[in-house]
């Protein structure tokens, strides 16, 4: 057996050694691992890598010893795959498309590896899974995609404006963090107290009202089927996965901004006990909005009112830019551009309009949102959620899948009570009017 076959097997022993400690740590603390496990996994993980250098190293020396060296001519079929693209030099770490010319040529290389029997590309060998593994949050995931592409489909699922940029997620190397909360206010019984103090008398002492909430980043995923038919065809490949995974991508993780349960996936404002609903006006006609329900919401709103927007269904406009109070419009439309404000200013704040409103007459088609009180977090940096996206294609089944981690959740846990008046929070919507 050659040398470079027999460290393959030992980095096949190592994957089922990480995948063992994933798999008690699933069951034991669902997947987040003990330190012992941890430390484990990170030398597993260490010692993976070290392996790879060496399969490629004795790739290269049974290479030489053959008398072929790593390039072989694409016109010679016994020793390159039909599919393989001439390369200069394959090991060149610094081409960010690792010699692949574009995803469907990647793809048809990742596809002919993985079935029964298939040759194995050389460019892959560089990829940083030469065995067809590679460990991200306890699952195998097959050949991480050549930075360039990780890079553009980044760019494509951020190339508009979208609620997960206004929110502005933290970035993380874990998969859990924790939230520390202070939600004691001034004028409230608890937290840092100021008081008057006669000569003499001796301070009374107030303290910190904190609370560590633990986060998980849960992992929202892209899984697409292809046929061979759109494999051979690198354009479409590009447009219709590529920019289909982006844009699937970036619907699911707003979606759950504003309506997410919790549960498996961040908690959206809408869904949680932060959200104030202000009542309809007595008789108020079905599916209507009108100045005196958008004042109101106006009121409850907590913070600075500096990054608050409304978010709005794209059916509320014709009930919006006929507002007035008395004669002076309350609506403005976009002074400078669709940019910051496409739908217009409602009471001086930007209209965003938004599919994950609910329809005209139901509550959620309009909220007023101050996204200071929203904390997001996803892997840390561009480039690291990037190296989260694989291919993985098993013995026929030809299929994409893009994955990254997000988490969120409002910073309080309930509207918080005013010193005089109602109480207020960063997110508010107007109640179900039918």
């Amino acid at each position: 057996m050659k040398r470079s076959d027999k460290l393959r097997a030992k980095l096949g022993e190592i994957r089922n050694e990480a995948q063992a400690i994933v798999d008690q740590a699933d069951a034991e603390n669902e997947g987040v691992m003990t330190d012992e496990q941890s430390t484990s996994f990170d030398a597993l993980m260490d010692k993976k890598k070290s392996i790879e250098a060496q399969i490629t190293q004795a790739e290269e020396l049974e290479a030489m010893e053959a008398g072929t060296g790593r390039q072989t001519s694409p016109a010679d079929p016994g020793k390159a795959p039909a599919n393989s693209l001439a390369r200069t030099n394959p090991t060149a770490e610094e081409d960010p498309m690792r010699g692949f010319s574009s995803a469907a040529d990647f793809g048809r290389a990742v596809h002919a590896a993985c079935l029964p029997g298939g040759d194995r590309d050389s460019r892959l060998n560089i990829l940083g899974a030469p065995s067809n593994f590679h460990q991200e949050s306890g699952q195998s995931e097959g050949y991480e995609v050549p930075p360039q592409m990780r890079d553009t489909i980044w760019e494509l699922m951020f190339e508009e404006e979208n609620l997960l940029s206004v929110i502005g997620p933290e970035p993380t190397e874990s998969n859990q963090v924790g939230v520390v909360t202070d939600e004691s206010t001034p004028w409230g019984a608890t937290g840092v107290q100021a008081n008057w103090a006669a000569e003499g008398t001796q301070f009374s002492a107030s303290k910190l009202e904190s609370k560590m909430d633990q986060m998980k980043l849960h992992k929202l995923y892209a899984f697409v089927l292809a046929t061979d038919e759109l494999l051979e065809d690198a354009p479409r490949l590009n447009a219709r996965l590529t920019k289909g995974a982006s844009q699937a991508i970036r619907f699911k993780s707003d979606m759950a901004l504003v309506e997410g349960s919790g549960a498996g996936q961040p908690l959206g404002w809408m869904s949680s006990n932060a959200l104030i609903t202000v009542p309809k006006e007595t008789s108020q006609t079905a599916a209507t909005i009108n100045a005196t329900n958008v004042s109101k919401m106006y009121a409850r709103l907590f913070g600075s009112a500096n990054r608050a927007f409304w978010l709005c269904n794209r059916n509320t406009l014709p009930q919006l830019i006929t507002m007035t109070i008395g004669n002076q419009p309350i609506w403005t439309p976009p002074t400078s551009g669709m940019k910051d404000a496409p739908g217009g200013m409602l009471l001086g704040l930007p209209i965003r309009f938004s599919e994950h409103a609910e329809t005209l007459g139901t509550a959620g088609d309009i909220q007023l949102v101050n996204p200071e009180g929203y904390y997001a977090a996803n892997k840390a940096g561009g480039i690291q959620f990037a190296s989260s996206i694989h291919l993985y294609f098993d013995y026929g089944i030809q299929a994409f899948r893009w994955t990254f981690r997000l988490g969120g959740q409002p910073l309080l846990s309930g509207p918080i009570t005013a010193n005089k008046g109602d109480t207020k929070s960063h997110f508010i919507t107007l109640a179900t009017r039918s």
